[in-house]
């Protein structure tokens, strides 16, 4: 095979993926990912005070079995490089003011993604003397994965949704 023929192939069949399934996720009523976002996404991620249930399905996600990477997203280690940020678990005491340094250190347009159940209703750990809250109580939640602990296919599923790929 020819490289002119092999690139006129690339051409014709384009990007192929697999359509988003929106039943995983729940996106803020309103939202519309940045348009610099589309295509790629670097993503904080920040424990916030969890059980390490969340933590094991993002690695999951970003692992070569699901591999969001291939979908624009991409992890990184400071927040200034950031335009996604990604928490997991309830806000303990002790991390609600590294959140909030966080978000305020990510650039905007940022997106916050909220992962797992104890992020909406602080799940098991609600009446705990610990729990400084849920992170929509800190800031604006723009994107939802639900679960207890969630697939890596909807932690997929809401970085599609945020890189639109």
């Amino acid at each position: 095979m020819s490289l002119t023929r092999l690139i006129g192939m690339i051409a014709r069949t384009g990007t192929v993926a697999e359509p988003i399934t929106a039943a995983d996720i729940e996106v803020r009523e309103g939202f519309v990912p940045p348009p610099c976002l589309r295509g790629s996404a670097q993503v904080r991620h920040v424990d916030a005070g969890s059980c390490n249930g969340c933590e094991i399905e993002v690695a999951a996600a970003f692992g070569p079995v699901y591999d969001v990477e291939r979908f624009g997203a991409r992890l990184v280690a400071s927040p200034r490089h950031a335009d996604v940020v990604a928490v997991t678990g309830v806000v303990s005491v002790n991390m609600a003011d590294p959140l909030r340094n966080t978000i305020e250190a990510t650039p905007n347009p940022r997106v916050v993604v909220s992962i797992g159940d104890c992020t909406r209703n602080c799940g098991v750990f609600a009446d705990s003397y610990a729990v400084a809250g849920t992170v929509d109580d800190l800031t604006e939640v723009d994107v939802h994965v639900p679960g207890c602990p969630p697939a890596p296919e909807a932690i997929v599923a809401a970085l599609r949704a945020v890189t639109q790929r």
